[in-house]
């Protein structure tokens, strides 16, 4: 909790920028509490997409300012900001292990990652690995950067037939 003296983590900046914070940064693909404020803006369209980013470039201004009037809606928004901020701060094993090291950042290049069904820019096994490799990555503080292609719809579906075999729908 908030320690009431002390200013929320909404409060020192505009609460659309906390929202477009919360929406920008990936934390939302698998830290399942952001689900209940993105549902609560749109519930019907976040329950299509679960992509932030489109439910908050969707939500009407007087959806945005009854959520935002509404203090539980307000709470959870400071509770989500504090908690990626502090997420942020904490130390990694990278920063700890690797202290000293000239690194300061590695390239990741792929054709294709597998972050969220929000984002469709994987088709298969390539993209979940590199997705999977940058979330290990980024839990551990290693400064990884993910390079590569953004299809706008994946580059093709990936379905298989009844014998197992792989069918490509571009």
């Amino acid at each position: 909790m908030n320690n009431p003296s002390e200013p929320s983590p909404s409060s020192e900046i505009q609460p659309a920028d906390a929202l477009a914070e919360l929406a920008l940064n990936l934390r939302w693909s698998w830290h399942h509490a952001h689900q209940e404020l993105w549902g609560r803006l749109e519930p019907e369209l976040w329950e299509h997409t679960h992509n932030p980013w489109i439910v908050l470039q969707t939500a009407s201004r007087q959806k945005l300012d009854t959520a935002l009037a509404d203090p539980d809606f307000r709470r959870l928004l400071d509770q989500l900001l504090q908690e990626k901020r502090e997420a942020e701060q904490a130390a990694t094993w990278f920063g700890a292990t690797h202290a000293e090291a000239p690194l300061h950042t590695i390239a990741y290049f792929s054709m294709e990652y597998m972050l969220s069904e929000a984002l469709p820019i994987y088709s298969g096994g390539l993209g979940n690995v590199a997705g999977d490799q940058l979330k290990a990555a980024s839990d551990l503080g290693v400064p990884v950067i993910g390079i590569g292609l953004l299809y706008q719809q994946g580059y093709f579906r990936q379905e298989f037939d009844s014998s197992g075999a792989q069918q490509a729908l571009f």
